[in-house]
């Protein structure tokens, strides 16, 4: 079977794939989704699903990237230097982080 066009609404048009049509050419439909096209997932010619592309950032990162933009801290690259182990650790004398990290599990985070 053939992806075919669905109307969804009166302004739109969306392809149609059955469970087992998606299943054998899965790797095809997932193009097009990524090139941005919709997906609807059928089963016994009853809608069941759509697959639709994934669009922007995750709602962290976009906070992440403002605090980046304004300089108050800096993205990783996700790796962390052979380097890195070897530091000393830092000496946190007062136990400020310690009692920081009870405070906050005593409020319940």
């Amino acid at each position: 079977m053939i992806a075919r066009d669905v109307r969804v609404d009166y302004s739109s048009q969306m392809k149609s794939a059955a469970v087992a049509e998606l299943k054998a050419r899965l790797s095809g439909y997932l193009k097009r989704v990524k090139a941005g096209e919709e997906i609807l997932v059928t089963e016994r010619n009853v809608p069941i699903a759509r697959l639709v592309p994934v669009t922007g950032t995750p709602e962290g990162l976009v906070g992440l990237r403002e605090l980046e933009q304004q300089g108050l801290i800096r993205l990783g690259t996700g790796t962390l230097s052979k380097v890195f182990w070897k530091l000393p650790r830092g000496r946190d004398r007062r136990a400020l982080v310690r009692r920081a990290v009870t405070r906050d599990r005593d409020a319940g985070w």
